[in-house]
């Protein structure tokens, strides 16, 4: 699948659809209004933006709205791009600042080595 680059704004909308499913405009607008403070237009506006960018499918009846990429490739794709972007690429250089900069607990070292050695494999 080719990478999609989402806006905030985009991201916004799509939380909204990983969150609680496939939803009809009418109501993201309205649950858009309540966490966003946006109009029905902004909102029309960033979803007919996701469909065009194939992130998001329209049926009828009801414009309602279907995600087409999920949480996790959006956020794959953003933490690649964060690495590229701050760290010349470096995965290893990404995860010491991580790791330097974060006061992590003995149980989250734990469970990072973990999955460090299950990935490893």
């Amino acid at each position: 699948m080719e990478q999609i680059k989402l806006f905030d704004s985009e991201i916004k909308i799509m939380e909204l659809l990983w969150d609680n499913g496939p939803t009809s405009a009418k109501n993201l607008s309205v649950m858009a209004q309540d966490r966003t403070g946006w109009n029905k237009n902004t909102t029309y506006t960033i979803i007919k933006k996701l469909i065009e960018k194939n992130a998001v499918k329209r049926e009828e009846p009801n414009f309602v709205c279907i995600p087409l990429i999920t949480r996790e490739q959006v956020q794959l794709a953003e933490t690649s791009n964060l690495i590229n972007k701050l760290y010349k690429g470096s995965k290893k250089l990404f995860f010491a600042s991580f790791i330097q900069n974060e006061n992590l607990s003995k149980e989250e070292i734990e469970e990072l080595r973990r999955i460090i050695e299950k990935n490893g494999k």
